[in-house]
């Protein structure tokens, strides 16, 4: 891990199986790093990665093709072994230590110590937007975007609550583990991308 490109930039991977990938891919560019597609285990193995975005999506199939492609596995490992890591919507449960709601044979990486629903906000008819007063970002607050968004309900010790709707956490962090439940590559505005990278630089 910790690799430089030959011009120096960084290199995240983005889980490129299902959902928004592209538009984090677009965000991750415009902040001036390298990205990766990861869809085979071959990709993983060429690209010395320095973190990993888990997009939003559906996070049963998301489940299904980590398996059927082998891919759980190696990134399993590379998360266990502290590759710093952003998850959005779906990608939040992949993290998760605990998921309601979800297959009996559905299993996450459990890089974070919270517990989240599936699906929490409701179906796709109730997507909402929501301004957000994030401290460790400058500047206006930040508009989520929530498409059947998990809900977090349980907090593990050491987990730092970055922004929340309600009194309900939607965007977490703990380490080198950042997630949130809703979908900041849908919007033009790329300080959460910014604030990630720039974790991963210092």
């Amino acid at each position: 891990m910790s690799s430089r490109s030959s011009e120096g930039n960084l290199t995240i991977g983005v889980l490129a199986l299902q959902g928004a990938f592209a538009r984090h891919i677009e965000a991750l560019t415009a902040c001036g790093v390298d990205t990766v597609e990861i869809r085979q285990p071959k990709h993983l193995e060429v690209a010395d990665l320095d973190g990993l975005v888990i997009p939003g999506g559906e996070s049963t199939t998301m489940s299904k093709l980590l398996d059927s492609l082998e891919l759980r596995e190696p990134i399993g490992k590379l998360l266990a072994d502290g590759l710093p890591v952003f998850g959005t919507c779906a990608g939040m449960i992949m993290l998760a230590a605990d998921v309601s709601d979800g297959r009996a044979d559905q299993a996450s990486f459990a890089t974070i110590d919270i517990g989240v629903r599936r699906n929490g906000y409701g179906r796709q008819l109730d997507s909402f937007e929501a301004d957000l007063e994030i401290d460790a970002l400058e500047g206006d607050p930040f508009r989520a975007v929530f498409i059947r968004a998990p809900v977090v309900e349980r907090l593990g010790s050491g987990v730092e609550v970055l922004a929340s709707v309600d009194d309900v956490p939607v965007l977490c962090r703990s380490g080198s583990v950042l997630v949130s439940s809703f979908h900041p590559e849908l919007t033009d505005d790329h300080r959460l991308h910014e604030m990630f990278v720039g974790g991963l630089a210092t």
